[in-house]
């Protein structure tokens, strides 16, 4: 464990240890770009913690590991295993869940977590081969997982979807790709938890707001933009990735049995308030 992640550890929420006890999860994009606790790497920790069998997935099996090593040095006991997948790929998704369904039995939960950016851009002077891979890794990908966990849900009558979409879905700046492929997920959600709630199965979507993790700060960010922000948020406050993994829970767990079909932004209320000018 890095001294980043050392100091990042001493800052996660409290758990009970039994809020998502035996349930299957699979989590994709569960490494981190960099050393540190990001969100798909903080909800890995989280479920692991809260008693759940989870199965990390990313395209980098020695990030999936390393939140593997993270998660034993927390609870030696964990049942966690790693793959290396490829979420835009039809082959690789059957493969991850006929891996969690050999290895535990079935699947409860699916935490659809990978995501990538684009540089700024608009429809004029996009790079069409760069959209094309960002609507893939954002959108397919969940489209992928989600085809071949439903079935498997089914047969235990039901479980837990939970998308990451982001604020810059609700408030563009500049993103347009992004945006539109983190719009297409919100859409997406609501879609699914239409189509699959008879069998069972509630679909739901994180909006994560300007949150301090790995994919920040490994790009370098000057403290006056981080400082900016922070101050953006209403709450004055800046968000992390156990803010994500925490909502996260809460989503997996039967504490949501009611909810489906909801867009949740975690964000410190950045979506109802644009920065002062």
């Amino acid at each position: 464990m890095t001294e980043t992640e050392a100091t990042e550890i001493s800052t996660i929420p409290a758990t009970t240890g039994t809020r998502l006890l035996d349930k299957r999860a699979i989590i994709t994009g569960a490494g981190s770009r960099a050393s540190g606790i990001g969100n798909g790497r903080a909800a890995s920790i989280l479920f692991a913690l809260e008693g759940a069998k989870v199965l990390l997935v990313d395209s980098d099996l020695n990030a999936a590991e390393e939140t593997k090593s993270i998660i034993v040095s927390l609870k030696p006991d964990a049942n966690v295993i790693t793959m290396q997948g490829n979420v835009t790929d039809e082959k690789s998704c059957k493969e991850i869940v006929t891996t969690i369904s050999n290895q535990w039995g079935g699947v409860d939960i699916l935490h659809n977590n990978v995501g990538i950016g684009m540089p700024r851009s608009s429809v004029v002077d996009a790079d069409m081969d760069e959209w094309d891979k960002v609507q893939e890794t954002n959108v397919r990908s969940m489209v992928l997982t989600s085809r071949y966990a439903i079935p498997e849900m089914e047969k235990s009558s039901g479980g837990s979807i939970i998308n990451v979409s982001s604020i810059a879905a609700l408030r563009p700046r500049g993103m347009t790709a992004y945006s539109t492929s983190k719009g297409a997920v919100i859409a997406l959600t609501q879609a699914m938890a239409v189509d699959h709630a008879d069998q069972g199965i509630r679909v739901n979507c994180i909006v994560p707001g300007p949150v301090y993790t790995p994919m920040v700060y490994s790009r370098g960010m000057e403290p006056s933009l981080r400082e900016r922000r922070k101050n953006a948020s209403l709450l004055g406050i800046e968000g992390n990735g156990w803010d994500i993994g925490a909502t996260a829970v809460f989503l997996a767990s039967d504490e949501s049995r009611y909810i489906t079909g909801v867009i949740l932004p975690v964000d410190g209320g950045v979506h109802i308030k644009g920065p002062d000018r």
